[in-house]
């Protein structure tokens, strides 16, 4: 499968379909050439302030003395930065707060942020607003996909999906059973793979 610059693919397809398997591939055969990864599980360190795990997000960019440091007293351009990603998402109020008392909605945007702070040239998204009702979910979405300039993602709303990517990606047992352009493309067209 190639995604060529510009491109939005949405993975559907029922649970079990394959969706996650084939991220979790791409994401292993094309990590050295700055791909950003949003798993289902987000990753999130619980005991972290929402800052620190979105900060997390540029670690390997920093030298280890200064991630260090960071953990005790940021830098304030690092607050900043990640304090007004936080309010773009809509949660910057939550900044020091730990991620372990957070809702899964809130989780799902310090997740969000995280990936918008870690930039590069491809997303890989699994469910990336799953926890988050209608207008959030829609503006994070269109946070994301702006935010790289290609990017897969893995969706269960057809209606988010045709929105807001370029391509529709099927899968049905393991197999790639559609690929086409989403403005080609219904919801209601989409329904046999559920």
């Amino acid at each position: 499968m190639r995604i060529a610059a510009g491109e939005r693919v949405a993975l559907i397809g029922k649970s079990g379909a394959g969706k996650s398997t084939l991220l979790s591939l791409m994401f292993d055969r094309w990590r050295a050439q700055n791909v950003a990864l949003m798993p289902q599980a987000l990753g999130l360190v619980d005991t972290l302030s929402v800052f620190h795990n979105v900060y997390m997000g540029r670690l390997d960019r920093h030298r280890w003395w200064r991630n260090l440091a960071t953990l005790a007293r940021p830098w304030r351009r690092d607050i900043d930065e990640i304090k007004a990603l936080l309010d773009e998402v809509g949660i910057g109020e939550k900044c020091w707060t730990p991620c372990g008392e957070l809702s899964g909605g809130q989780r799902q945007r310090v997740a969000a942020a995280r990936v918008l702070y870690q930039q590069g040239d491809l997303l890989l998204a699994d469910e990336p607003v799953s926890a988050l009702d209608g207008p959030q979910a829609g503006h994070v979405m269109a946070k994301l996909t702006e935010g790289y300039p290609r990017s897969v993602l893995a969706m269960h709303d057809l209606e988010l999906a045709l929105a807001f990517c370029t391509r529709i990606v099927g899968l049905k047992d393991g197999a790639i059973v559609l690929d086409a352009p989403s403005e080609t493309l219904s919801s209601a067209a989409l329904q046999d793979l559920y």
